[in-house]
């Protein structure tokens, strides 16, 4: 299985697919680097009167709601329209899913135009299936990723989008199997916006990789291996950041396959 995804991590950088965001605030120079480090050619532009024109000249659509109000959303919904309109692969990433209802509301339009991927921490993932008995701390999950896999089923199930749970190991949720990726490090979780970059990868996997399951995968792993690998390298959080973006540009398959922990129960 290494050995295939690492050829689509090859697809990606062969291909350089071209990838629209609309996104947070925070995270926008972080996305846009990650993606040019994996071969991508990043979009980053919500302006209503051209929303629609850059859907239909990506080859994929990436959301994230961390930052929201009213005209951004206008925006996420425009072209989240237009992307399910002209049947192009697009991801959305529901930041503090039920941290408001406001950010629930948007959640649930945006659901309405069936994402391809949905990715989010544990507790993002149990509040989109409405199991909001958990508490959400702001953008921070408050369980295990192992312990949304019943709700990840139920979204899964009730969209059709391919689920990836982020956490200490993060899970992938499709229609034939469930994957198991052990990779990353604890010091990942001391640099914003991380998370919101996997996603953005994803987006450029989804943009050219027929097998969706196998490009959330491919995405997945390059990017956990990426920040485990750059952590060892690292001094702290700052240092971290910088290596992770030389790692996600420089890494060589035999580390690919020597560093994964991947497993399936397909």
């Amino acid at each position: 299985m290494a050995k295939n995804l690492w050829k689509h991590i090859q697809k990606v950088r062969q291909t350089s697919p071209l990838v629209h965001n609309i996104t947070n605030f925070v995270v926008m120079n972080n996305s846009a680097n990650a993606l040019l480090a994996v071969g991508a050619s990043p979009i980053m532009s919500h302006a209503h009167s051209e929303v629609e024109d850059m859907v239909n000249i990506c080859q994929s659509l990436v959301i994230n709601i961390g930052t929201l109000d009213e005209y951004f959303v206008k925006s996420m919904i425009l072209a989240a329209q237009k992307a399910n309109e002209l049947n192009k692969p697009w991801v959305l990433d529901p930041v503090g899913a039920g941290a408001s209802p406001y950010r629930n509301e948007v959640l649930m339009q945006l659901l309405a135009y069936s994402p391809t991927v949905i990715r989010g921490n544990a507790s993002e993932i149990m509040a989109l299936a409405q199991a909001d008995r958990v508490s959400t701390k702001g953008v921070d999950s408050t369980a295990k990723s192992d312990e949304a896999i019943h709700a990840a089923e139920y979204v899964h199930q009730k969209y059709g989008s391919i689920i990836c749970i982020s956490g200490e190991t993060d899970i992938i949720v499709g229609n034939s199997r469930q994957t198991f990726i052990s990779n990353g490090d604890g010091l990942m979780t001391k640099v914003t916006g991380l998370g919101c970059s996997a996603t953005a990868v994803i987006g450029a996997f989804i943009a050219v990789i027929e097998n969706r399951e196998e490009a959330v995968c491919a995405a997945t792993a390059l990017f956990s291996i990426s920040g485990e690998l750059a952590a060892h390298q690292s001094k702290g959080p700052g240092t971290l950041q910088a290596n992770l973006l030389d790692k996600l540009y420089h890494l060589t398959e035999d580390e690919f396959v020597a560093v994964l922990k991947i497993r399936n129960n397909g």
